[in-house]
């Protein structure tokens, strides 16, 4: 598995690719919490909070994690080395991994500058340092688990497809269900809200960002990263048969 996963983030430093997930992501996030006027910019809120940016990150990741992973297994298939791949004496659980890892791993590496912002924001609080950072650590960490989430679906979308767009628009879709459509459903269904938005990544994600790390936040997160490299693991299964 660890071949696979360094095979992985070679390929998306050998191209441009892992270079430009980063530069966007780091861009757009630049953006909007300094440069760009509105809700997101933390110059206008008044307050040493970077509560903006884990707002906005959830949207971005939503189309960066899919153009990450849409080539990890269509790549494979339209070059014709997903037989020689399954072949190999290594179990699909370690494909899968290995190919969920480099991707998490990619998208890690973006996160990690970030870190920047809150020292920008630790000195502009007054008095300095006024800033909540168990809130700030917890919504770090909430992050992580929202981006392993959204690597598994686009891990698995890229199994249906050889198509690396169907992938990507698959992904897209599955992890904007996953994040803000059981809030809209329940918003639907007012008498079923707390239910039916438990089902939702958003609600868990909001309650890592206070600073409190519930076991049934870890373990939703990780039952989602779970099933849908389940998913990616029977599909394979039915390729290899």
């Amino acid at each position: 598995m660890k071949s696979i996963v360094l095979r992985e983030i070679k390929s998306f430093f050998g191209s441009p690719i892992g270079y430009l997930v980063i530069a966007l992501f780091l861009i757009g996030n630049g953006l909007f919490l300094w440069v760009f006027e509105g809700e997101y910019n933390i110059l206008n809120t008044g307050f040493a909070d970077l509560t903006p940016f884990f707002t906005l990150a959830p949207w971005i990741l939503i189309f960066l994690i899919p153009a990450v992973t849409m080539r990890s297994f269509s790549d494979e298939k339209k070059q014709g080395t997903l037989e020689l791949l399954l072949t190999k004496p290594i179990s699909l659980w370690e494909i899968v991994n290995g190919k969920f890892l480099g991707a998490f791993l990619l998208i890690v590496m973006a996160i990690i500058p970030t870190f920047i912002y809150v020292e920008v924001v630790w000195n502009l609080g007054s008095p300095e340092g006024n800033l909540d950072l168990g809130s700030t650590l917890g919504s770090y960490f909430g992050l992580l688990f929202l981006i392993a989430a959204y690597s598994a679906i686009g891990i698995f979308t890229s199994s249906i497809s050889e198509n690396q767009i169907v992938s990507f628009i698959i992904a897209v879709f599955l992890c904007f269900f996953f994040y803000f459509g059981f809030q809209g459903l329940a918003s639907l269904l007012p008498g079923f809200s707390s239910f039916i938005s438990y089902f939702g990544m958003q609600d868990h994600y909001t309650s890592m960002s206070r600073g409190v790390i519930d076991t049934r936040d870890v373990i939703y997160f990780s039952s989602i990263a779970v099933l849908f490299l389940s998913f990616t693991v029977f599909n394979l299964k039915s390729i290899k048969s």
